[in-house]
Order: C-alpha cells, then sequence, then structure tokens
C-alpha cells in the first residue's frame, strides 16, 4: 500500500469554514433543531436562531422565554431536538 501524504492547509480549512455552503448547513440544521423546540414548548413564538460568526459559521438556538431554563433542565428541550436531527451532542464546562 503506497504511502500518503497530508498536509493540513489552515487558510483552505478557513475558507471552508467560512463558506455559503457551510453557513447554508448551519442554518439549516438551526432551523431544524428550532422547529422540533417550537413543537415541545408552550411559547412556541419564543423560540429564535441566530446566525454568527467566529472562527466558522454558527448559529445559537434560543428559547427567549423566563420558562426556557426550566424546559431545558428538566426536559431538555433543546438538546432532544438537536439530538433527533442527528447532532453530536457534547457538554461544555462542568463533567460530562
Amino acid at each position: 500500500m503506497a504511502e500518503v501524504e497530508f498536509v493540513l492547509d489552515p487558510a483552505g480549512v478557513r475558507e471552508v469554514l467560512h463558506s455559503p455552503g457551510v453557513r447554508a448547513m448551519v442554518d439549516e440544521a438551526a432551523a431544524r433543531i428550532a422547529e422540533q423546540v417550537r413543537g415541545s414548548v408552550t411559547a412556541p413564538e419564543t423560540v429564535r436562531v441566530d446566525a454568527y460568526t467566529t472562527d466558522r459559521e454558527a448559529a445559537a438556538v434560543t428559547i427567549a422565554d423566563r420558562r426556557g431554563m426550566v424546559w431545558q433542565a428538566r426536559d431538555g428541550v433543546l438538546t432532544r431536538a438537536a439530538a433527533q436531527i442527528g447532532a453530536d451532542i457534547k457538554t461544555r464546562g462542568g463533567s460530562g
């Protein structure tokens, strides 16, 4: 079997992570998650999607209702919605 040399091109990776295609994938995933959450809460109009850019294209799905934290803590509505679309769920901070 022949050896293959692989050289990571940081500029190329950055270009891909900021591409319109990645933006479209992120926006579609966020919209699907938001739709799942809207079906799980009593205030669906408060579910919001905000797109942003860091070192890559990103989006946040939030529940702009004071009950949102309870729904997430008690029922995991955001986590469950993300899992339902096949997202790989990882926790930040704490032990997990």
